[in-house]
């Protein structure tokens, strides 16, 4: 009678060794999280305005989208141009968005104050960029001050241009990011929550006399302003970050009062220190050495300009 055969012990203990490699393999990728999501940034950039140069809000916006697309932080940053978008659905899944455009009565958000709320309630970022920071008092100016902690208010606030020297302080969007010296049409005298409760300011200086040489006027002087800067000599804020109350739903917003002129984009501390504000605001920890950002060419900052007369 012929012996059954038999699968000697030291294979079967090999068909089990790897049986249980695979089961945990299993298990293991099972357990594994998903790859985050990459969080949207919707940039909102505004209609041509000013001189060749000057408020290039399509050419800025498409400029900071692209730096931070090519980051290698898990972000998608998209582009709307000329104003608020005609559908709304593009905020749809956003966890920032970032106005720069002109402001007054002709912000994008003045007829969209209900959206604006909308996204505030949800805890999106909100970030404005120059003349994006002014808005009429009243409701408008509410709005901002829920959404930024802070906005450009006629008859308070004056928009000179100057050279500033800035030395940062300690705060997430700072990181890696140097002190310095930059000319710009930087606003000051802001409209501020109360008590600058969950306002933190980013960058200070104080405005030399030179900036309130011209007659009293919405954007040009004001007694008060004169009174805080030239006789108490208070520093002023033209940067500033706001983490809004849990209770209103959370979030954060900045307002960066710089911008005017397309070529300060050229400059490695402010574009970097903005791109640091924008990724901050949508939720994502700045990384320790700040948002990788390498200086834009000459092509790159001269592409999408907008044709001016």
């Amino acid at each position: 009678m012929r012996e059954k055969s038999r699968t000697p012990r030291p294979v079967l203990r090999s068909i089990a060794y790897v049986a249980g490699m695979l089961a945990a393999s299993m298990t293991f990728s099972q357990a594994e999280p998903a790859t985050a999501a990459k969080k949207k940034i919707v940039f909102v950039a505004g209609n041509p305005s000013h001189p060749h140069g000057e408020h290039e809000h399509r050419a800025g916006c498409m400029l900071l989208a692209d730096q931070l697309n090519k980051s290698g932080l898990p972000v998608d940053a998209v582009v709307t141009t000329n104003g608020w978008p005609k559908d709304n659905a593009i905020f749809d899944g956003a966890s920032a968005v970032v106005i720069y455009s002109d402001g007054g009565d002709g912000h994008p958000a003045m007829k969209q104050l209900d959206e604006m709320k909308k996204l505030v309630s949800k805890g999106v970022g909100i970030g404005c960029i120059h003349y994006a920071v002014e808005i009429p008092a009243g409701e408008p100016g509410n709005v901002l001050l829920d959404s930024i902690g802070g906005f450009f208010e006629s008859n308070w606030s004056v928009n000179p241009t100057w050279d500033a020297s800035y030395k940062l302080p300690k705060h997430p969007v700072t990181r890696g990011i140097n002190d310095f010296k930059g000319y710009d049409e930087w606003y000051y005298h802001m409209r501020f929550r109360p008590e600058m409760k969950g306002v933190t300011p980013i960058l200070t200086d104080l405005p030399p006399p030179s900036t309130l040489t011209r007659p009293d006027g919405p954007h040009e002087g004001n007694p008060e302003v004169r009174a805080a800067v030239i006789e108490r000599k208070e520093p002023q804020h033209t940067m500033w970050v706001y983490e809004r109350p849990a209770a209103a739903g959370g979030g954060r917003g900045f307002g960066y009062c710089g911008g005017h002129y397309h070529k300060n984009w050229q400059q490695d501390d402010p574009r970097r220190l903005v791109l640091n504000a924008i990724v901050w605001i949508s939720g994502l920890e700045v990384p320790k050495t700040g948002v990788p950002s390498k200086t834009p060419t000459d092509e790159e900052m001269t592409a999408n300009l907008d044709k001016k007369g």
